[in-house]
This record gives structure tokens, C-alpha cells and sequence, in this order.
């Protein structure tokens, strides 16, 4: 049985503070030395998971912007990715809407609801907004598929869904922004879709795990065969109900690890006993 983990980041393995992995390492760990892929599906951009991957030593697949995409980089593993587009250095399964259509749709919902979007804010802006350091900041401007946003009114937040899936967008709510998003993407899509390729390649059975933290992955959550939430950081979970929901004890790094190396532990247990 082949392992394949999906993780969101920020509040998940990322604490929601400051953005530390720290207390992972020992589960991250593990999962490298398993050789286990690990596929960060994220609100992110491209350019901070790379970053994120650069500094943890992964070179896996990643989905993007909530489901937007899917980047399988060159020659992994030797798989072949019918549905994707070679862009180099990646095939890309693409499932959102283009960033100029969501600007331009943003735009014009801009004064009507008092929207500030990221393409509004310079990096020292987002800086101060999000909580991340200046030059991560940046790259999270760098947006390919959707966009972040907050409104002054977020009781008006139904009204504008309603719109904008009038015109082929939607909105969801992630840990600290809303965003608008093209409305066949979702996380769960692109992993259902991940998990796919990933099994028309190998051959072999396949088990997947899936971790995250707010409203935005129970559609991954839903998705996945071992499901693990994790609590926020004031100890309170999303209100998200499945069968078989697994809840972490710890917010953030230390319950993702926590997490991790419980289902490891009980897995390679299971093997060893049969």
C-alpha cells in the first residue's frame, strides 16, 4: 500500500503566529525518509511553496491557490500526466480561472463592497496584514489564479457569492482573507485529481491522509481516506463533521506532527503485524 499525503500550511503544518514549521520536524522527518510524498495544497502561490519546498528539502507535487492547479515537476517519479500542459519546469494541471479575469471581476464589485484585494496592496501592505516577513509577502502577490480579499461588511459576504457564481467565480473563507476563486476549482478536486494520476502511475494500492485547519479543506478533507483536522489556535476546530475525522490535540506544527506520526506508528504497525 502506497502512502500520499496532502497538507494545507498557514494554521496547519504552519503555525498561524509567525509561520514556524518547527515543531514538524520530527514527522517531516519521517515522511522524507519514507520517502512518502508530501503535496502541500495551499492558499499559497507557486513562488511561496517553492520557497516553503526549497527550505524543507521537498520535491513533490503541489497544488496551488486552493485547488486552482496542480504543478507535477519535470521527470517526477517518471509519471505520465495525460490531463496536464508541460510548462517548464512543471506539468500543470490547471483547474481555476486566469488572475486577469479575477482582477477584472473584483474590480468591478470594488466600490459596491468596500473589497480591498492583494492586487491593491503593495508587499509592505500585506506585510503588515498577514503577519508574514517583507519578502514572502511579495510573492504571495505573485498570483496566478485568485484572489485575497477582505470586505467591511463580511455579512455581505453571501451576496457577493451569489454574484459571483452568476459570472463563474466563487468565494471561500480561508484563515485570515477571503478569496476569490473560479468555481470549479476546490481543493478536493485537485487532490481527487493528484490521487489519480499518482495511481494510474504506480499501479498499486494507494492511501491517502489529508490535513488542514479551516472551512476551505473539507472539500480536501472530504477527499481523502485518513482525514485529520486540526484545532485553531485557540484550541477550537472548524466546524466540520465526517465519519471518520481524526482531531489533532495541538494547533498548528506540534498537532500536525503529532498527527503524522500517530497514523504512521499505527500503519507501519499494521504492516509489521500483518
Amino acid at each position: 500500500m502506497n502512502l500520499l499525503i496532502f497538507t494545507d500550511l498557514d494554521g496547519t503544518l504552519l503555525d498561524h503566529g509567525d509561520y514556524s514549521h518547527g515543531e514538524a520536524e520530527e514527522g517531516l522527518a519521517r515522511i522524507r525518509s519514507r520517502q512518502i510524498p508530501l503535496v502541500f495544497t495551499s492558499s499559497k502561490t507557486r513562488r511561496e511553496i517553492e520557497r516553503l519546498q526549497e527550505v524543507l528539502g521537498i520535491r513533490d507535487p503541489f497544488i496551488v491557490e486552493n485547488g486552482a492547479a496542480i504543478f507535477f515537476p519535470d521527470g517526477y517519479r517518471g509519471f505520465r500526466i495525460p490531463a496536464g500542459v508541460r510548462v517548464p519546469p512543471y506539468t500543470i494541471v490547471r483547474l481555476g480561472s486566469n488572475y486577469v479575469e479575477i482582477r477584472r471581476f473584483a474590480c468591478r464589485l470594488k466600490e459596491r463592497f468596500h473589497l480591498i484585494g492583494f492586487g491593491d496592496l503593495s508587499a509592505e501592505e500585506i506585510e503588515l496584514l498577514s503577519g508574514l516577513p517583507l519578502e514572502q509577502a511579495a510573492l504571495a502577490k505573485e498570483r496566478e489564479f485568485t484572489e485575497p480579499f477582505m470586505i467591511d461588511d463580511e455579512s455581505r459576504i453571501p451576496e457577493m457569492d451569489r454574484i459571483a457564481l452568476s459570472d463563474g467565480f466563487k468565494i471561500t473563507s480561508g484563515g485570515r482573507f477571503f478569496h476569490l476563486t473560479g468555481a470549479q476549482q476546490d481543493k478536493g478536486r485537485a487532490v481527487r485529481l493528484c490521487a489519480s494520476v499518482f495511481s494510474q502511475n504506480t499501479g498499486d494500492g494507494l492511501l491517502t491522509i489529508g490535513l488542514g485547519d479551516s472551512a476551505n479543506d473539507l472539500s480536501m478533507l472530504k477527499r481523502v481516506d485518513i482525514p485529520i483536522l486540526i484545532p485553531h489556535p485557540d484550541g477550537s476546530f472548524e466546524d466540520i463533521e465526517l465519519l471518520n475525522l481524526k482531531k489533532a490535540p495541538h494547533p498548528g506544527s506540534r498537532g500536525w506532527n503529532h498527527a503524522v506520526l500517530e497514523v504512521l506508528d499505527r500503519l507501519e504497525g499494521w504492516s509489521t503485524s500483518g
